[in-house]
């Protein structure tokens, strides 16, 4: 199980305050592992910071806030802290706590499984701390970006990040150490069966060797602290490394101490990881009884309190332990049971995904607000200076401001934020009846963007975009003349189709996807090839936009698990 690591953004300020000894009551809670007093305390902060405090104060309190919250596992609310923080950094001009923010805000959206906005995020902290030029940023951010990496199964690609992030740390920073050395040992206990099932034996060796010794040091460090939660969290990942290795007594013994301390101390998602890990290495011995008899309970619990996600993790294990035994139909019967989790469990996404796209609107709208106020009262001073030089100047900033409100830079096409003011007009006088024309969304997606930015640069990424927004917008303009194309974001593009039916509707999508495939790519780069994947949902009775976002966005998933360069209809 992969550290958070919480780093600071700022110093408390001159002087004790209400706030600031609240902020360092919520710290103490942390330090000593008490995430649930920690959020009390720290939740106290964040609205004495509301009524009293400047910008700063806010910012501080929220990221406390937020870091609380993401070991407690409430990540959508970790995430709506961490956006909220972020706002009163940039309106403060920190580019530190910015760049802070960013990394804690990267894996809340991993544990939600939203890796692309993660990666994202991060990819503008590393821009913020190479521009700062201090390494200790950097290291926060490539620790962060190689769990996010891990979490996604790649876990070469994290113990490179992971790696150089170890040699980026300060050894006097005993809580930063630890965190990277407790996440290289989490990586490994992936990355070591990845190396064996690809019959590379001596490097698994190499990184079991490596891997042990760094789970040894964090433990070292865990105890020394007496801290209950990364002692827990270091033998859990100690005794699944020490199974790997074949040492079998003291693999269950670490484990054994992890569940003791996690359930002495309500980590109930370290209880979770300690138990499946303790049915793993029953497995690696041979046991597969005994694996299979605590999965089973791993399972039940894990339906038992709600938790999909370990109960996914579960049916997955008991799949592949009865197979091992040779019950075919008990190991189908299991793999069968985690896909249906798998499916619901990306719908759960797509709805997160909407929920803070509404917030994330709601952000840019109080972001443009205060802009704006910023240059009418500045305009008002102007005006009372008469200085006419002056007011030209502030009125071609507000031209570029409302430009930049609306507009793509990179496209051209309508952006994120004139979706949020344009799309709940158009389902305000939308019709619910599917059978009648009315209004159609699809979001497409350009299908392994990341590869061709990875092959080909990106600039050339910048350029495939710009020549699909054109593919898209030029496509509909003689048959659709009021169709909208707009540009959510990364290489995600919006679709609003008014007065159509389904059949309009989808035929348009597929004559786009089919354009999209049959244009000549590789004028662009020798051997590219670019394709589309279409979701698309018409509104219902009842839909605001958020709801009929989501509905889109579940059918874009849908149309990449199923292949991609594809339409899906809800």
């Amino acid at each position: 199980m992969a550290l958070v690591g919480v780093a600071s953004s700022n110093g408390l300020d001159d002087g004790p305050t209400l706030l600031d000894e609240s902020l360092e009551l919520a710290e103490r809670a942390r330090l000593a592992g008490d995430y649930r007093t920690g959020a009390a305390h720290a939740r106290r902060a964040v609205a004495l910071a509301g009524t009293v405090g400047a910008a700063a104060d806010r910012a501080r309190a929220l990221h406390c806030l937020a870091n609380q919250l993401l070991r407690l596992g409430e990540h959508e609310a970790s995430i709506v802290a961490s956006r909220d923080a972020l706002v009163e950094f940039e309106r403060t001009g920190d580019d530190r706590g910015t760049c802070l923010e960013l990394t804690a805000l990267g894996m809340a959206l991993s544990e939600l499984g939203l890796f692309d906005e993660a990666l994202e995020g991060l990819g503008q902290a590393r821009e913020i701390a190479l521009r700062v030029g201090e390494q200790s940023l950097l290291y926060w951010v490539h620790n962060r970006i190689g769990v996010v990496h891990s979490c996604m199964g790649d876990y070469e690609q994290a113990d490179v990040h992971l790696v150089h992030a170890l040699e980026l740390g300060d050894k006097r920073d005993i809580e930063a150490e630890f965190c990277i050395l407790n996440n290289l040992a989490d990586n490994a206990t992936g990355l070591v069966p990845a190396l064996r099932a690809a019959g590379r034996e001596a490097d698994a060796r190499a990184a079991l060797t490596a891997a042990l010794e760094r789970g040894a040091q964090g433990l070292r460090l865990a105890r020394a602290a007496e801290h209950p939660y990364r002692m827990a969290i270091c033998l859990d990942n100690l005794g699944m490394l020490l199974g790997h290795a074949g040492r079998y007594p003291e693999a269950f013994g670490a484990i054994d101490e992890a569940l003791d301390l996690a359930a002495t101390h309500g980590y109930r998602g370290l209880q979770y990881s300690a138990w499946r890990h303790r049915a793993s290495v029953h497995r690696l011995r041979g046991e597969l009884t005994e694996a299979v008899r605590g999965l089973t309970q791993v399972l039940r619990r894990a339906e038992e309190t709600g938790q999909t996600p370990d109960a996914m993790a579960a049916h997955e294990q008991l799949c592949e332990a009865y197979e091992q035994t040779g019950d075919h139909r008990l190991a189908l019967l299991h793999f069968r049971r985690y896909h249906l989790l798998e499916r619901q469990a990306r719908s759960d996404v797509a709805a997160v995904r909407a929920r803070l796209m509404t917030h994330h609107f709601e952000l840019d709208n109080a972001r443009l607000e205060t802009e704006n106020a910023r240059l009418e009262a500045e305009l008002h001073r102007v005006r009372s200076r008469e200085l006419e030089e002056d007011k030209q100047a502030l009125q071609q900033q507000a031209q570029q401001l409302d430009r930049y409100a609306h507009e793509d830079d990179l496209t051209g096409l309508p952006n994120r934020r004139w979706i949020e003011l344009r799309l709940p007009e158009l389902v305000a006088t939308a019709g619910g009846d599917p059978e009648q024309p009315g209004l159609w969304l699809a979001i497409i997606d350009v299908d392994r963007f990341k590869g061709v930015n990875d092959r080909y640069g990106h600039p050339l990424g910048d350029e495939v975009l710009r020549r699909m927004a054109g593919l898209l917008r030029d496509g509909l303009a003689d048959e659709f003349p009021g169709a909208t194309v707009a540009r959510l974001g990364g290489e995600e593009f919006l679709l609003a189709l008014a007065g159509v039916d389904a059949r309009q509707a989808a035929d348009a999508c597929e004559a786009l996807r089919a354009r999209v495939a049959a244009f000549d790519w590789g004028r662009l780069a020798p051997g590219l090839h670019v394709t589309a994947s279409f979701g698309l949902a018409g509104h219902q009775c009842g839909d605001d936009h958020g709801a009929l976002l989501g509905r889109a966005d579940a059918q874009l998933y849908r149309a990449k698990r199923n292949g991609r360069n594809r339409v899906e209809t809800a």
